[in-house]
Parts: structure tokens; C-alpha cells; sequence
């Protein structure tokens, strides 16, 4: 089958049956782009009763179960080494795409150096946004934030949520690290690990497309202050882990976005006592809570992983 070289294969994952609403939301959004898709899969992670009824009630679309072990990894991955055109967008189960979100988030890829793109990613908050969340940390909700590029930019990594890959390239670097994404408790970032093997296999480079946006969900316990110091420890583990599968310092992004945090506090604690609303201190605190957690994860993780017979995981490959 001959595909233009922008044509594009979406993969959508899923899991449960209690995210229909979003599915069917992602999908219709999906469906309604200015660059039409050539193809929409949904990958189901281990819930045959949900792949049946999606093959009975959402005609249209190519469904597949996923082949590998339970994950969002494999998922994605299943979808991907399914599609056959040049560009492969991965979209969550619980996001809404903008109409020219596909169109816009092609266009790097007129340029063969840039192996893949991501796009901005609004939270979509079910009730209203906490006051104390600072927008410095609204990746803790899955949501760009405050510091990331305004214009299409390099970037280091970009998301899962919102991201599309050269297919060659994709395949090159062995697909998401199976057994290294969110699973449970656990969250450990297989997109960034992605984007590096994939720079480091096809010496490409990622582009952010901040034009290019979808909405992503925000149930109301996501909003929670303690889900919120959670999720910062949880990526501090997560971090470390990724670091310890790379070579070269894969945390340099990192270092500098925690470079820019104690200006971000300041500014906060500036636009309060300047009579420009108490909100500004609850988020100097949210600052100061998110990065202590984050601190703590990574120390946890760091000691953890010196202990003898401490397992790292292996990167599994198609």
C-alpha cells in the first residue's frame, strides 16, 4: 500500500470499560481532523470484553488486543508495528484533539531531520483547578507547563498523551520499553525514554508544536493536593530509573527545569505580597511541596537501587 509521506496512523490505547465516555470522545475527535487519518486503531490492554464491544459498537476503526505483557507500553506498541503508513500519533483514551491537531503537528516533518513532534497538552478540569497548583508542575495532571517553548521549538521529550513518530525510526529504537510505563502505582516515563533512544538510533531530533493541542482530562481526585505530592514522588522514582537505562546524563533537562523552580517560588511569593491575590502563596507552596517530593522519590529510588540482587528493567523489542 503506497501513503504519502505524511500520512499518519493514530493509536489510541485503552483498558477498562469505565472510560466509554472518553473513548468515544477521543475517537469522534479523532475522526473530525482537517488532515484526515489513515487509519484509527485502538489497542485493548488485556479486556477481551471491552474488545468485543468495541468491534461490535464502533465501526470504522481497526481494533486489536495487546500483544505483549499488560501496559500501556504494549499497547502503544501494538498499534504502532500494526500501522503502515510513514507517521504514527499516539493519542490517550482520555483527551479531546483540537480539528487541526494532526495538521499542525505534520508540518516538522517536512524537515527528514526531525524523527518526532509533540503538541500542548491542556488539562481539562472536571470541577475547577486547585488554587495551589502552580503552573510550573501541571505535567503532574499530564498537562504542558509553564516554561515549555510558545513557538515551534527542539525539544528534548515530549509526551505519549500527544506525540507522533517516524515510523523507521520508532521500529529502530525496539518501540516503547515494555515493562517500564505506567502500570498500577508505578510511574516510570516511557515516553522520554522513547524519545532518547529514538534521537540516539536516527541522530534526529523532536520538535514542540504548541499550536498543535488536544484537552487532556482531570477527574476531580486528580485535583487532590495529596495525589498531587504522590504523582512528584512517583516521578522522582521514575526518573531515576530511566537515568540508570542511558549512558550519557539522560537528567539534563531535568537539572535545568529544577534550576528554574526556586525563580518560580519567588515569583509567586512576589505577586502575593504584592496584593495580586493569596492563591500566589498556596502556589510558592506547591512549588516548594513538589519539588520535595520529587527530591524524596529520587533519593528513595537512588538508595533502592543499590541494593543487592535490585533488578533493572530490560527493554523488550518485537
Amino acid at each position: 500500500m503506497n501513503h504519502t509521506p505524511l500520512a499518519t496512523t493514530i493509536v489510541i490505547p485503552t483498558y477498562s470499560e469505565v472510560r466509554w465516555e472518553y473513548l468515544n470522545r477521543v475517537l469522534a475527535s479523532a475522526r473530525s481532523q482537517t488532515h484526515t487519518p489513515a487509519e484509527i486503531v485502538v489497542v485493548v490492554d488485556h479486556n477481551p470484553a471491552m474488545f468485543e464491544r468495541i468491534k461490535r459498537e464502533l465501526p470504522g476503526i481497526t481494533v486489536l488486543q495487546n500483544a505483549y505483557a499488560q501496559g500501556v507500553s504494549g499497547n502503544r506498541n501494538t498499534g504502532a508495528f500494526h500501522a503502515r503508513t510513514p507517521l504514527i500519533a499516539f493519542l490517550d483514551d482520555d483527551i479531546i484533539a483540537d480539528q487541526n491537531w494532526l495538521a499542525r503537528q505534520i508540518e516538522p516533518f517536512t524537515d527528514p531531520a526531525v524523527v518526532g513532534t509533540g503538541g500542548a497538552i491542556r488539562p481539562a478540569w472536571e470541577g475547577r483547578a486547585p488554587r495551589w497548583m502552580p503552573a510550573e508542575f501541571l505535567w503532574a495532571v499530564g498537562g504542558s507547563y509553564k516554561g515549555m517553548p510558545t513557538r515551534t521549538s527542539p525539544i528534548r521529550n515530549v509526551w505519549s498523551a500527544n506525540m507522533i513518530v517516524r515510523k523507521d525510526a520508532f521500529e529502530r529504537a525496539g518501540g516503547f520499553r515494555v515493562g517500564f510505563g505506567k502500570l498500577g502505582s508505578r510511574n516510570r516515563p516511557e515516553d522520554t525514554d522513547l524519545c532518547l533512544r529514538m534521537s540516539q538510533v536516527s541522530g534526529g531530533r523532536w520538535m514542540y508544536v504548541p499550536a498543535a493541542v488536544i484537552q487532556h482530562e482531570v477527574p476531580a481526585e486528580r485535583a487532590s493536593f495529596r495525589f498531587f505530592v504522590r504523582r512528584c514522588y512517583a516521578e522522582g522514582r521514575g526518573k531515576v530509573q530511566m537515568a540508570g537505562l542511558h549512558e550519557n546524563d539522560a537528567l539534563g533537562a531535568e537539572k535545568n527545569y529544577l534550576w528554574s523552580l526556586p525563580r518560580a517560588m519567588f515569583r509567586h511569593l512576589a505577586a502575593g505580597l504584592s496584593g495580586r491575590g493569596s492563591d500566589h502563596f498556596l502556589r510558592a507552596g506547591g512549588v516548594v511541596a513538589g519539588v520535595a517530593a520529587a527530591g524524596v522519590g529520587g533519593v528513595v529510588e537512588t538508595v533502592s537501587s543499590r541494593r543487592p540482587g535490585r533488578r533493572t528493567p530490560v527493554e523488550a523489542t518485537p
